[in-house]
């Protein structure tokens, strides 16, 4: 047998598979905003607890990290994050969520699990469950992180600043995936950086209201505001080198209550992507230099203030890490399932461990689409079609995913727990 090759580690999968089913069901059913998991954390630490892993709870708010020591080796860190979006789910599944929640203002949202993390949390559910049954097949610690607040960057952090690099053993390796819209059974795999950096900001504009009959008393923050978000839109075509790459995203303009007042002022919500530091340093000083602009030209009374929301750092494959893992993975998978891919604009927080801990961390993707339904949306050039991550439809069939998911994190955990 293969040293690469875990077959007792994953002989009980199969039998397995209707609990992880009945578990990321409830999850979907059940999601919870950023830093509001409890259920789930709960629902993931009294698994941990019944399989003999030492579990500390509330670790940034709700984060659960579970140890279990098996012996002389490494040490290996797998993670999942928790949290749901504020989305109307619109999957028609019977398992769908109908719930709501309070978000930070403090408004009631629809909630639901379209980015997937429902089911990275039964994925490590059943790793750690396989693990933890076949210990005779593998030497070494595992460590299973259970991380809150990935959708809103708070949650690595928080855990983090909770002191997780002093409470827990510094592990060899950290080892995390996301289910994404690619065909079910599917692996994709990168070199250094796999997701881009993202700053979230907020600007508000600052004009005179008045009655819409009488616009020459006003100064106007809506039409401020419009031009602004016009003008932002000539940053990457105009001032990004077309062999560059950045994305700017305006996600939500507010202005005014009612058709005949003109308002006092205009809020823009927008979202940065870059995979480059110099560049990203360049789109946000030309947003503030618009914003400033397109103020001082309309005669506000004051300058725009711009506020940062939240912010990811880019993800980055250590190559040494990614070539063990991608070995690991071409011994273990059927032939074309394991793909290299580009870099993703998408960002994630999951950077955040390894760059703290100075250790190699290696992130992948795993397909939740049907394929049969993704192959022929590829032969008809749809792909655009099928519902991702953020889409109110998005929702992974769950077999072959729940078993690609757990056997990845296996397999890629046992190529550093010698056997």
């Amino acid at each position: 047998m293969s040293a690469n090759k875990p077959t007792g580690i994953l002989a009980s999968l199969a039998t397995l598979l209707p609990e992880l089913e009945a578990v990321y069901k409830d999850i979907h059913a059940h999601p919870e905003l950023s830093m509001q998991e409890t259920r789930t954390a709960g629902i993931a630490a009294n698994h941990l607890k019944a399989l003999g892993f030492d579990v500390t709870t509330g670790v940034g708010k709700t984060g659960v990290v579970g140890i279990l020591r098996n012996g002389d080796g490494p040490t290996v860190m797998l993670r999942a994050d928790m949290d749901a979006l504020p989305i109307k789910e619109a999957t028609g599944l019977p398992y769908a969520s109908t719930v709501t929640g309070t978000d930070p203002s403090g408004k009631t949202v629809p909630v639901a699990h379209s980015c997937g993390h429902d089911m990275h949390v039964a994925c490590l559910i059943g790793a750690t469950s396989l693990f933890a049954k076949s210990r005779d097949a593998w030497r070494g610690t595992l460590m299973a992180v259970f991380q809150p607040g990935e959708e809103t960057a708070q949650g690595a952090k928080a855990m983090i600043d909770n002191g997780m690099f002093k409470r827990f053993p510094k592990p060899h390796v950290v080892l995390g995936q996301h289910v994404m819209s690619l065909p079910s059974g599917n692996i994709d795999w990168r070199v250094g950086i796999v997701t881009s950096s993202a700053d979230s900001l907020q600007i508000r504009m600052f004009g005179r209201g008045a009655h819409g009959s009488m616009p020459e008393s006003s100064i106007d923050p809506v039409v401020m505001a419009a031009a602004t978000v016009m003008r932002l839109q000539t940053i990457v075509s105009r001032e990004v080198a077309p062999t560059d790459s950045a994305v700017v995203t305006i996600g939500s303009l507010q202005a005014g209550t009612k058709e005949n007042i003109i308002p006092d002022e205009a809020l823009i919500k927008l979202n940065v992507r870059t995979f480059d530091e110099s560049v990203r340093k360049r789109v946000l000083a030309a947003i503030e230099r618009i914003a400033k602009a397109e103020a001082a030209a309309s005669g506000a009374p004051r300058p725009p203030e711009i506020t940062p929301l939240d912010q990811y750092s880019s993800v980055r494959n250590d190559a040494n890490a990614t070539k063990k893992l991608v070995d690991a993975f071409l011994e273990n998978f059927p032939a074309g399932s394991i793909e290299q891919t580009k870099p993703t604009m998408a960002s994630e927080d999951f950077g955040c461990f390894g760059a703290g801990w100075d250790v190699p961390a290696v992130y992948w993707f795993f397909g939740g689409d049907d394929p049969a339904v993704y192959a022929k949306a590829k032969k008809e050039g749809k792909l655009s079609s099928l519902p991702t991550n953020h889409n109110p439809a998005f929702a992974p069939i769950i077999h072959p995913t729940l078993e690609t998911g757990v056997k990845a994190l296996v397999v890629a955990a046992h190529a550093w727990l010698p056997s």
